[in-house]
């Protein structure tokens, strides 16, 4: 006879104390059933994601997230974007009935309208076991397309002339870069330069624009990434993607993404995801 299969490690977080007393209520049929096991829940959203950071650096993670999306701190969407992987499925719980497009872009496995029926959130259990039971295989799909991953950036950096062989010489660095406009072309100093990707075939600058505000703007220009990244000083930029490259002054934050990967936060709002192998690379140069 097979073993009966290990309650899931539960944790929910809403910022109303009825909403969490209520969800409690619900969810306690299947913990009786041996089907889910209740370990916390969570006011907001910093203390949501300090104590799933923790389960996951213990023996005992956090396998299913009922998560709240407006909440002080952080909301729901900034939770989930922070979680280091791997992540406990998340369901978003929420009152508002406008956001259940963003919540699957966060690969959310459903997503519950308050006051939550009876009927659906038992869909939803189901839904959180069938694809607990496939995670081994899920992950070892993961793993594969990592490696793959890997392989292809390893093959293309061999390939890749390297920038600090093609200009040892300071002088030869860019100091500005000229934007094409309509009839003109702007001469902006190199520091503004946020970063540089490609885009559908086309090199994109995003430059960091002088006001109150910090914002960037986008230019697009006809030097391949790789000409323009061996005219630029290696001490401050970096190529974190094979279709990217950041200055490194302008990294704000790095979120800790899917499968060893940072998402950069730079200046302006904008935001670069760096490859997996660039993200260590990233991370030793940076000393974190």
């Amino acid at each position: 006879m097979a073993d009966d299969p290990t309650p899931l490690r539960t944790l929910f977080v809403d910022d109303a104390p009825l909403a969490r007393q209520r969800l409690t209520r619900q969810l306690t049929p299947f913990v009786e059933a041996g089907r889910l096991a209740l370990v916390g829940e969570a006011a907001d959203g910093v203390d949501a994601l300090d104590l799933v950071t923790r389960a996951q650096q213990s023996s005992a993670p956090i396998d299913v997230l009922f998560l709240d999306i407006q909440m002080p701190g952080l909301d729901g969407f900034a939770v989930v974007e922070r979680l280091a992987p791997p992540r406990p499925q998340v369901v978003f719980v929420t009152a508002h009935d406008d956001r259940a497009v963003e919540a699957f872009r966060a690969s959310a496995v459903d997503y519950l309208l308050k006051p939550v029926e009876a009927e659906r959130l038992a869909e939803t259990i189901a839904r959180v076991e069938s694809r607990a039971t496939d995670r081994a295989s899920v992950d070892a799909r993961a793993a594969y397309v990592d490696r793959v991953a890997d392989l292809l950036e390893t093959l293309e950096e061999r390939a890749q002339p390297d920038p600090a062989q093609t200009a040892t010489d300071e002088a030869d660095y860019l100091r500005q870069l000229s934007l094409p406009g309509r009839d003109r072309f702007t001469i902006v100093p190199v520091h503004r330069l946020v970063a540089a990707e490609v885009q559908d075939g086309l090199t994109s600058l995003y430059i960091l624009d002088e006001g109150e505000a910090p914002s960037v703007s986008r230019h697009v220009v006809t030097h391949p990434l790789d000409a323009l990244e061996a005219r630029l000083d290696p001490a401050r930029f970096m190529r974190v993607h094979r279709s990217a490259l950041v200055n490194l002054d302008h990294i704000r934050e790095m979120v800790s993404w899917f499968s060893g990967r940072y998402k950069l936060l730079l200046s302006g709002g904008h935001e670069v995801l760096a490859s997996r192998s660039r993200s260590r690379t990233l991370r030793d140069r940076l000393s974190l």
